[in-house]
């Protein structure tokens, strides 16, 4: 069988490719460009979208010069032409992203939009329930800030930073404490609460409401496409690899 690539001294058949695909685990990443493929094929592009989608491509990877452009392609080790049906099936791929859930974006941020909502919070963690109340009273009472408390007691990285963290997404914290700080007003110090193997003392600084601008929106389509993406690889591709074995006859 002839060779079908080489690499280094090591030359390979087609007959060697499939195995290798699977040992390096490629082949979900093949069917997946397949399915974009099959996805993509009847969606049209203009030669007035192929001239933006190039001099965009062009703008993201800083390439002025035609020269700039010759070096990038070597560096990739491509072609004009290899590089052209990236770009073309790049920008079909986005068009067929809007096509099929444009117009899903705004009921699915709003599903996700108390995740996506964020806060910043403050917090001091201890192992000791004494000094936990005690620290939560000298709080209270004005004794001592929130932050000298935490920078001189908290058991976390957040001892480094006066105990504020954030602004953070609503899934990063801890989903109990996420809970209290969901129900809480800013500037209201909660009770040492235990979460896990420590005991907290947790004060909402600010609530920051999760809004659908452009880079919100974009985000919430990549979602929606890499959840379809998923499913498509699950239902559609079966692997029916066997390994050949040399037979002795």
């Amino acid at each position: 069988m002839s060779v079908v690539l080489e690499i280094g001294d090591r030359k390979f058949t087609a007959e060697d490719i499939v195995p290798l695909l699977v040992e390096y685990q490629l082949l979900p990443q093949l069917a997946q460009e397949i399915i974009l493929d099959q996805a993509i094929a009847d969606i049209e592009c203009s030669k007035t979208e192929k001239t933006g989608a190039y001099n965009q491509f062009c703008q993201q990877n800083q390439l002025v010069t035609e020269e700039q452009v010759q070096a990038w392609l070597e560096h990739q080790n491509m072609t004009r032409e290899e590089l052209d049906k990236f770009i073309v099936k790049k920008f079909k791929i986005a068009k067929y992203k809007e096509i099929t859930w444009g117009d899903k974006v705004e009921s699915y941020f709003l599903k996700r939009k108390p995740q996506l909502d964020r806060v910043v919070y403050s917090l001091i963690r201890t192992d000791k329930p004494e000094i936990a109340q005690e620290l939560y009273f000298r709080i209270q009472e004005g004794e001592s800030t929130f932050s000298e408390l935490a920078t001189e007691y908290s058991l976390g990285l957040e001892a480094q930073t006066g105990g504020l963290i954030g602004p953070v997404e609503m899934t990063a914290p801890h989903p109990k404490i996420a809970q209290m700080l969901s129900t809480s007003q800013p500037g209201q110090v909660l009770p040492p609460t235990r979460v896990g193997d420590w005991l907290i003392v947790v004060r909402l600084e600010n609530y920051l409401s999760a809004k659908l601008d452009p880079p919100m929106r974009q985000r919430m389509l990549e979602e929606m496409f890499r959840e379809w993406l998923q499913q498509e690889i699950k239902q559609k591709v079966k692997y029916r690899f066997t390994p050949v074995t040399n037979q002795v006859g």
